[in-house]
């Protein structure tokens, strides 16, 4: 752990064992009450400083923490006397029983309180003295100065904090003794406080710099300590905001504080009465945005830095860029039209749209509103600007003073929260009431001018509705407002509304080619004239689509502008005249031609007309689609015939204008979906409809068909229905087969683009290893900012000083990286150091690159040279592998460098001078073999290891000696053994060596090293010496090396040029969380389950390396045991990091977010020292010295400015209230990451009227030098921001706290790594790269899944989600450019999105997939987002089927809601064709698309069975072959493959050979089918399915939390049928009741084959859905469980429950809770219609009965029903109601026995006197089971109905019945399962790796096979 996070941690430690919490950080009890102040009586902030205060001086003085809580206690009992305010009385109890025990405690008698205030004044002068607080600040001045660069930080650290404290602690005092004193008379106030006392206490208390609350920038505190403030571009921006000439003076008695001057904001502040909270806060952020702007303009820094006139007008346009457009397109002149609008002028406008912004709440979701609301402030501002004294603002005068929050906001919050209240939690139907856009759009109009200013509350804006009631016979009827422009209306037909373009021309296209396939392909006359039937349909459905607009838009009409009404009526009436004129000119056309006339004359006028119309839509298209004529058709807007053409083809919004790309784009795009339609088409004709064409004429030409049953429709229609049959389910597959091409052609894109990219170069450990030599330049030339002295060593060719430049620059990025991978335990401190690079700042001629690199060379290299026979050879083998010469080379240069170094004395220094010139000679005279004894060479390596390992420890006197020694034993063995040179060349050198060594002078004087670097070196050398394993496989651990190999590939691709981190764009990351996992406690880590598996077991045997490296880091050996962690504190805290470092926790997403920081000031430290011409004068060793980085002020100042954390814990405040754990483990994360920032809703309660009244405000915390949270900024809310959904609300309430150019949202299961940290400059820089002809304005981000290995199923969703998030978006980005934000790691344009409306949307239940909106409405005001690979974020997935399918539904109702929604129906009608495509099939066309999949199987499955009980397909096919054809067969094919996932698989299989390779990919492909991923795919379907097609049928789409937990758990069968029974056991039965009667009665030639072939893809859907949720269920055919799970299941289902009974705990109450979607007369009625198809069965079965024999007659049918009455009777009979029958039981048992036994012989009589067989009693069954649930599916949808008449008790019983019968018939197959235990075992393999399948079993056997046991 580094020294930051130590000392924090060390303070949450403290923290943890105060009261805040009630129990220390390890769960102890504690006493006390600081901490617990109720919110009620947060109004006085003191309480809570006040009681810390007396906690801290407790020991040293206890009456004064007596006087302190006393005071306390007063001040709690001025603000609620009563006790009336939440938590009050019980804090009042507890504090006064504390200061009981402090006067009990006292020795002595009564307590004098009257020397109360000397005593506090005699202390406040003691404890200074004692602290001696003069010297404090000066003393740490000194040390920061001395040791900014040096190793004093912990003693800096130390200096501070106890400033802090001291200071906190005087303040306090002073604080109280101001306020005792008060109740003095002035002259007792005087003796008792003198006014040099005064002084003293007012100097002490402007010396609390961190007491006074600031964020980043300290603007309203003394900032001496902190180094943002001496930066140039922040100072010019502070001086900015001063108030300037002519700008109306303040009041004198505002209060400003002592450390500035009056500013702008001061102004606004008085004027519009904005919140002191929110001023301070957009104060800093505007500070942010002008300094960070006028950074990156490179102004040279000045004694006097001024704000430059471009950084202003940057922000100025960027801030006030969607005002301006707003004005524009309502024509309205911009309020400055008429001032001289100076710099000053620019920033008081800037200011006063942020504190508008600021103040919004809810508001900022309505952003022409806010433009509203400033346009109408502007203009207030510009009549106050012309006083000469500031005047409150006459627009925010309120009763008590000046308020804009109570004059603007709360009338516009007041009147959205009543449409939010009256839509009954969202049940409501969409229409019936305002959202977030109805009301935003609303100001689209001219009209939202007459609200005037200040607002007119009359106004029909501000109707509310009538609170809804339940009472039918109170009526509704009140005076509201409708909704604005548009009406979510919930039906399927918003896809035809939406998309009208592509059903147009997928009907025409079929239409078209089905014409020329009953033409045999020819392209005659006959054909084309055929063909132009096309001009009818085209017009008919332009029909349907214009009547839709008039339907869609009910409800909307009175606030519609006429213009837009008259519109959709004008449209409709022209497309009705145009249709009728067009199908009559056809027609007569047609008989004209028929006719014995010659050439037809309305034919040809048919051709013009059509040709005309044809001609003037592609023209049209042309100019207003295509790039290149966009703006010239712009230019024409003035011509009246434009604008009138415009009007009738296009309703004109404020969004969605000009929505079209460059045209290189809009070929790539068009490009691709000509190749897609190709395909698509080519595959309809030539095997879809072409082989249908024969057996359709052969079907319509039989006459006199066979019918088994009563045939009521089929009499002289040409057999319509069997051509249906046939043609229904091919015509299905034509529909979504285009999404199958889609999918295809898009992965072959996606896949050729990555490679482009270079993505999957690094895709093993060899491949880091082998290119590992590149990484430095790579680095150098992408990560690194430009270095002028690299470009001139690159210029002048010096190769060797380049290169070892720049691997000294890149090793202390390298090191950081390797660290923090050892700081997470995924290496060990062996891989460390083999892994760490040196720093390449010495004086050794080459570049000396990692151990891992160079291990076990120089023994391989040693070997070589004792087998080579030539100097030639030997170098020859040894340069065949570079990291062999470079470890040979690196040897020879660094003993050269530590014997010159440790020989002091003369003789040795000449030894090495000799030895090396010898050694040259002979290389250069090829001679080495000759003059070397090379054989010898391993006992002089024995020798230089023998002297190394002394030399690197720690020097001594022994040890000393000992080298001498090791350096003259070193001297013996290369003088006498290694030597064969002539020595007579250097004769009087050696013979003074050999004089020396005798005499014993040689080595005499030896310099022990002491130099940092040479030691290094020498540690090195050691280990070249002595690690003889090979480190090919170096790190072991696989995430370890998927990192680094990702960054390593990374380098090489295309990114944008890093600027250093001054002139970066700012960035703020964004996460909101609710009350999930911050932090996993002991308990929930040892808390085992039913088998006895804990999750702390669980982390063990999934990551065992893991594990040991963390008991290696906390120096515990690999064998201790957790209970041995646990006793110690410290210890303990780490286990509970390491834990929830490896799920999906809040702490996991802060350590990784935090690295930004991390990263940010690593690299400002090392450019302090490499940017200007400081450069040349730096050393290269302090150049790249990173020691202490973290600590150094200037770096933490320029991360701080440059990155902002802020984590929206919406209900913090309630958690720490009720001492929620969750509360104490964030405020650990708080000590612990300094940066961090965490906001949210406090609920205070205050007192009105003796009532009680919440007030919401919204806030933001840090960290605080008690170990507890301080406030920073509070902005009283005007009122629950909770009015839509609960993620977006909660964003949108903390989002005026973020900072900065942009904004990154990351979800709380998301982390991060340092290596991709140190990217994100790279990635901002995108902003300002070319993506097309708008600027980027969200960057998509690459992910890895992080939670593969957990299961089958999370490796399932990890690879599925993979291929999305990588190659699916790559190709939506580029070249579709139809990407939106899908909710995760996406950068934002913070300004861009902020003043649009937000990075969401949150209107109830329409806006449920809440993220998606943000990319809808960047892309329709004119944003552009792109997608970027080099860069990547952790992701965690849901890892069960359950929490899967939860998460699945959820999206999936999403996209069904998205159907729904305006922003889809507006993309949907301006994108251009080729675009509109695209965000089809990658939207909620992928889930029509998947619905119809699903739908294609009951097509043909129906279409069969009525072949088979009509008789008419056995008829049809002994006359002709027709009903077996390529057409049908290819359709079921494609739908199986499909179905199984194997085209969802396409994208995955190439992504995994891009990124993996190909022998790899297969591997992975091939072990996927092995865990049976087919049936988890065809399950999905399912789930995708269902909700989709519900949620737009009924609505019901919810948040559903799924957990993200670890799936150690078994799920109860009760469980899992509560979850699917409904969405696919009832389907899934469905599907086999079909099979089955297909199978019974369906003629086959072909026999079983012919069958299994037919229905091999229905039998494998009905089984998946049936039984995946038992095949993917820990243990789930483990016998003992199974009996537990019927056990339980029985006793749920006749568990009858009650009021407040969950559905969880009895079936009455899940069955009401399942039904509780249909509500209105809409979805009854459809709900009937779709029940009506089980009828079909028993209408069917009935006339195969043998008892009926050839029978036709509708009697037959007519008895069948009174049969089935018969058995409901008997039904009734047996389930009467208990209660009703207690009074006669034995009657009631006479009756069911008399009953059952009648039906016996009733059953036995027919079988033996009539026809009656044992067959066709099952075969009714057959019959009467799909009736009953079609009887029983529409009972319940006409629910209410049946209540009423008395039989919903019967409908209840008769449904547990079948819920009953269908759970049996799933259970008996899993039970006979459970009998076989090979079964559970393989099932448990195939779930979980081998790890923990193999701890999990060796557990059990400890245990002594009881699972219940402790492990």
């Amino acid at each position: 752990m580094s020294h930051v996070g130590h000392l924090w941690e060390r303070l949450v430690r403290a923290a943890l064992r105060r009261e805040r919490t009630g129990t220390d950080a390890y769960g102890r009890p504690t006493g006390g009450i600081a901490g617990n102040v109720p919110s009620s009586l947060s109004n006085s902030r003191d309480i809570d400083p006040i009681l810390r205060a007396a906690d801290e001086i407790q020991d040293e003085d206890p009456t004064i923490s007596r006087i302190l809580c006393e005071h306390a206690y007063t001040l709690a009992q001025n603000l609620d006397p009563n006790s009336e305010g939440r938590g009050v009385l019980q804090f009042k109890t507890g504090l006064m029983s504390i200061i009981k025990q402090k006067l009990a405690k006292k020795e002595g008698g009564v307590t004098d309180r009257s020397q109360d205030i000397s005593r506090l004044r005699d202390f406040y002068k003691l404890y200074r003295e004692k602290n001696n607080v003069d010297k404090l600040r000066e003393e740490e001045m000194e040390l920061r100065e001395s040791g900014a660069f040096s190793g004093n930080f912990r003693e800096l650290e130390r200096k501070t904090l106890k400033r802090k404290r001291v200071f906190a602690t005087l303040k306090v005092l002073g604080t109280v003794l101001e306020q005792l004193t008060k109740e003095l008379s002035p002259e007792e106030a005087e003796g008792l406080i003198p006014e040099e006392l005064k002084r003293v206490i007012e100097s002490d208390a402007a010396m609390t710099e961190d007491l006074i609350a600031y964020n980043i920038i300290p603007l309203d505190a003394p900032a001496i300590t902190n180094a943002i403030t001496s930066f140039p571009e922040v100072r010019a921006a502070i001086s900015s905001l001063k108030y300037y000439r002519g700008l109306p003076k303040l009041p004198a008695n505002f209060p400003i504080p002592a450390t500035r001057s009056a500013d702008i904001l001061d102004f606004l502040h008085y004027v519009f009465g904005f919140q002191k909270g929110n001023v301070s806060n957009q104060r800093e952020n505007i500070v942010n945005l002008l300094s960070n702007e006028q950074s990156r303009l490179g102004i040279p820094d000045d004694h006097e830095p001024k704000l430059d006139e471009t950084a202003v007008e940057r922000v100025f346009l960027k801030s006030l860029d969607n005002y301006i457009k707003w004005c524009t397109y309502l024509d309205i002149p911009l309020m400055w039209s008429n001032l001289d609008l100076s710099k000053e002028k620019k920033i008081l406008f800037i200011s006063l749209y942020f504190l508008i912004w600021g103040e919004a709440a809810n508001i900022r979701y309505l952003p022409e509103c806010l433009c509203y609301i400033f346009h109408r402030m502007g203009e207030e501002l510009d009549e106050l600007l012309r006083q000469q004294l500031a005047k409150p603002a006459d627009s925010c005068v309120t009763e008590n003073g000046v308020s804009f929050l109570e004059q603007v906001i709360c009338p516009l919050y007041d009147v959205i929260a009543a449409e939010a209240a009256n839509n009954n939690d969202g049940k409501e139907p969409h229409s019936t009431w305002r959202n977030y856009d109805d009301f935003n759009e609303y100001f689209w109009s001219p009209s939202c001018l007459k609200l005037l200013w200040p607002f007119d509350r009359h106004s029909s804006f501000f109707w509310k509705p009538t609170p809804r009631t339940k009472n039918i016979l109170k009526s509704n009827v009140t005076k509201r407002r409708g909704k604005t422009s548009f009406v979510e209306h919930r039906t399927f037909f918003h896809l035809y509304h939406s998309f009208h373009r592509l059903w147009i021309f997928l009907f025409m296209m079929f239409q078209a080619l089905t014409i020329i396939a009953f033409n045999d392909g020819n392209l005659d006359s006959k054909t084309i004239r055929e063909v132009l039937s096309l001009g009818p349909t085209f017009f008919i459905m332009k029909l349907f689509q214009s009547a839709l607009d008039i339907v869609v838009m009910y409800g909307a009409y009175s606030t519609t502008r006429l213009l837009a009404v008259s519109r959709i009526f004008v449209r409709f009436i022209w497309f009705s005249f145009a249709t009728i004129f067009i199908c009559f000119l056809y027609v007569k056309g047609l008989q004209e031609k028929t006719s014995s006339n010659s050439e037809s004359i309305i034919f040809k006028i048919y051709i013009i007309v059509l040709g005309i119309y044809t001609g003037i839509q592609f023209f049209w298209s042309s100019l207003s689609r295509l790039p290149s004529c966009h703006r010239l058709f712009n230019q024409c807007d003035d011509w009246s015939l434009v604008r009138l053409i415009k009007w009738m083809h296009q309703e004109h919004y404020y969004v969605g204008r000009g929505m079209y790309e460059a045209t290189t784009d809009y070929i790539m795009y068009m490009l691709f979906w000509l190749v897609v339609l190709g395909g698509k088409f080519s595959f309809a004709y030539f095997l879809q409809i072409r082989p249908l064409v024969k057996p359709t004429r052969d079907i319509i030409d039989i006459k006199d068909v066979r019918y088994s049953w009563h045939d009521f429709v089929s009499k002289n229609n040409h057999n319509a229905l069997t051509v249906a049959s046939l043609w229904a389910p091919v015509f299905c597959i034509y529909l979504l087969d285009i999404h199958i091409f889609y999918t295809i052609i898009s992965a072959v894109v996606g896949f050729l683009l990555g490679a482009r990219d270079r993505l999957g170069e690094i895709r093993s450990l060899g491949a880091v290893h082998k290119l590992f030599e590149k990484f430095p330049e790579a680095f150098m030339d992408n990560l690194h900012i430009p270095l002028a002295n690299r470009d001139t060593l690159r210029i002048t060719g010096q190769v060797l000083q380049k290169n070892k430049f720049d691997a000294a620059r890149f090793s202390p990025f390298w090191n950081e990286i390797v660290k923090n991978l050892r700081e997470e335990d995924y290496i060990t401190n062996l891989e460390m150091e083999l892994l760490l690079m040196p720093t390449n700042s010495g004086t050794v001629p080459m570049v000396q690159w990692p151990l891992f690199l160079l291990a076990s060379k120089i023994f391989l290299a040693k070997d070589i040279a004792g087998e080579s026979d030539s100097q030639e050879e030997l170098w020859d083998r040894i340069s065949r592998d570079d990291y062999m010469k470079y470890a040979v080379e690196e040897c020879f240069y660094t003993i050269k460098l530590i014997l010159t170094s440790i020989l002091a004395d003369d003789d040795g220094k000449l030894w090495v001078e000799r030895i090396y010139e010898d050694i040259r000679g002979s290389m250069v005279k090829r001679s080495i073999h000759i003059d070397f004894q090379l054989k010898k060479l391993a006992l002089v390596i024995q020798k230089v290891t023998a002297l190394t390992g002394i030399l690197k420890e720690v020097g001594t006197p022994e040890l000393e000696s000992g080298a001498v020694n090791a350096a003259l034993d070193l001297y013996d063995v290369i003088q006498l053994d290694f030597f064969n040179v002539n020595m007579r060349e250097n004769y009087a050198t050696w013979n003074m060596l050999l004089k020396a060594r005798k005499e014993g002078r040689l080595f005499s004087k030896l310099k022990w090293p002491r130099d940092p670097e040479l030691r290094s070196q020498i540690r090195r050398l050691h280990s070249l010496f002595t690690i003889k394993d090979s480190a090919v496989n170096v790190p072991k651990n696989l995430e370890a090396r998927r990192r680094l190999q990702f960054f390593t590939n990374s380098l090489f691709m295309s990114m944008p040029r890093t600027k250093p981190v001054r002139e970066m764009l700012s960035f703020s990351v964004f996460t909101p969380y609710y009350s999930e996992t911050v932090l996993y406690s002991m308990k929930e880590l040892l808390k085992k389950n039913e088998d006895g598996i804990s999750i702390l077991f669980y982390l063990q045997k999934i990551y065992p390396d893991e594990w040991k490296n963390f008991l290696a880091r906390i120096g515990r050996d690999e064998n201790t045991h957790e209970a041995d962690l646990i006793d110690n504190d410290d210890e303990n805290l780490e286990l509970r990091f390491w834990a929830s470092y490896r799920g999906q926790t809040l702490a996991r997403t802060v350590r990784g977010m935090m690295y930004y920081r991390k990263a940010l000031m690593l690299q400002a430290y090392l450019e302090r020292m490499t940017v200007g011409d400081i450069e040349a004068a730096v050393p290269t060793t302090e150049a790249t010295d990173i020691k202490g980085f973290e600590f150094s002020p200037e770096a933490r100042a320029h991360a701080d400015l440059k990155f902002t954390y802020v984590v929206t814990c919406q209900i913090y405040g309630r958690q720490k209230e009720e001492q929620k754990p969750e509360a104490a483990d964030i405020a650990l994360l708080l000590q612990r990451n300094e940066a961090l920032r965490v906001a949210f809703i406090d609920e205070v309660e205050t007192l009105t009227d003796g009532k009680v009244h919440k007030e919401f405000y919204s806030k933001l915390v840090k960290g605080d030098i008690n170990g507890k949270d301080k406030e920073v900024y509070s902005i009283k809310l005007p009122g629950n921001p909770k009015l839509g959904e609960g993620k977006p609300e909660n964003q949108n309430h903390a989002i005026v706290f973020t900072r900065g150019n942009a904004v990154q949202t990351i979800d709380m299961n998301q982390d991060n790594y340092f290596e991709e940290a140190l990217k994100m400059r790279n990635l901002l820089e995108e902003f300002h790269a070319y993506h097309g002809i708008r600027p980027a304005t969200i960057l998509g981000v690459r992910e890895h899944v992080f939670t593969g290995s957990v299961s089958s199923l999370a490796s399932f969703m990890s690879n599925q989600e993979t291929s999305f998030v990588t190659l699916g978006q790559r190709v939506l980005a580029s070249p579709l450019k139809v990407r939106m934000h899908y909710g995760h790691p996406d950068v934002f344009d913070r300004v861009f999105h902020i003043t649009r409306g937000g990075i969401s949307k949150a209107s109830r239940v329409i806006n449920i997939s809440e993220d998606i909106y943000a990319g809808f409405n960047s892309t329709l005001r004119q944003g552009n987002i792109t997608h970027h690979e080099y860069i990547q974020v952790g992701k965690g997935r849901d890892v069960g089927l359950n929490q899967i399918a939860l998460f699945e539904g959820k999206v999936a109702g999403g996209n069904g809601e998205q159907v729904l929604s305006r922003d889809i129906y507006r993309l949907g009608q301006l994108f251009d064709f080729f675009r509109m495509l695209s965000f089809y099939f990658t939207t909620v066309g992928y889930y029509f698309c998947t619905m119809l999949t699903v739908i294609t199987v009951y097509i043909f499955l129906y279409g069969k069975t009525y072949l088979a009980l009509s008789g008419v397909g056995e008829d049809i096919q002994t006359r002709a072959d027709v009903l077996h054809n390529t057409a049908l067969n290819t359709a079921l094919n494609t739908q199986f493959l499909f179905q199984i996932g194997v085209f969802t698989a396409i994208p995955m299989v190439l992504g995994f050979i891009l990124e993996q390779g190909f022998f790899r990919a297969v591997v992975s492909f091939i072990t996927m089918q092995f865990q049976l991923c087919t049936v988890f795919f065809t399950f999905s379907l399912g789930t995708r399915t269902h909700y989709f097609g519900r949620t737009i049928l009924h609505g019901g789409a919810k948040y559903h939390a799924t957990g993200r937990g670890f799936v150690v758990r078994h799920i109860k069968f009760s469980e899992n049928y509560r979850l699917y029974s409904r969405s696919h056991f009832v389907k899934g039965m469905e599907v086999v009741l079909l099979l089955v009667v297909f199978v019974s009665y369906g003629f086959n030639e072909a026999g079983a084959v012919g069958y299994i072939l037919l229905s091999v893809s229905s039998w494998f859907m009905a089984i998946s859905w049936l039984f995946a949720p038992y095949m993917f269920n820990p243990s789930g055919f483990e016998w003992q469980k199974t009996v537990e799970d019927f056990r339980d299941w029985t006793n749920w289902l006749f568990y009858r429950g009650g009021i407040g009974v969950k559905g969880e705990e009895s079936w009455e109450a899940w069955w009401d809770e399942e039904l509780s979607h249909i509500r209105t007369l809409g979805g009854r009625v459809m709900e009937t219609i779709l029940s009506l198809r089980f009828f079909i069965f028993q209408y069917g079965v009935i006339y195969k009965l043998d008892v009926q024999g050839s029978k036709t007659s509708l009697s037959v049918y007519g008895f069948s029903w009174l049969v089935l009455v018969g058995l409901i009777f008997l039904f009734k009979i047996f389930t009467f109601s208990q209660k009703i029958s207690v009074n006669f039981q034995l009657i009631l048992r006479f009756v069911q026995g008399v009953a059952f036994m009648l039906a016996l012989a009733g059953i036995a009589v027919a079988v033996a006197i009539t026809d009656l067989t044992i067959t066709d009693i099952f075969a009714s069954i057959l019959a009467f089971v799909p009736t009953g649930w079609g009887l029983l599916s529409i009972c319940v949808a006409w629910r209410p109905v049946l209540k009423k008449i008395g039989l919903w008790k019967s409908v209840r019983s008769l449904g547990r019945l079948y819920d009953a019968g269908m759970g049996m018939l799933i259970f008996i197959p899993i039970a006979l399962c459970s009998w076989f235990p090979f079964i559970s075992t393989f099932q448990t393999r195939l779930m979980f790796n081998q790890a923990f399948s193999r701890g999990l079993e060796i557990s059990l056997i400890l245990a002594g096979n009881n699972p219940n046991s402790g492990l």
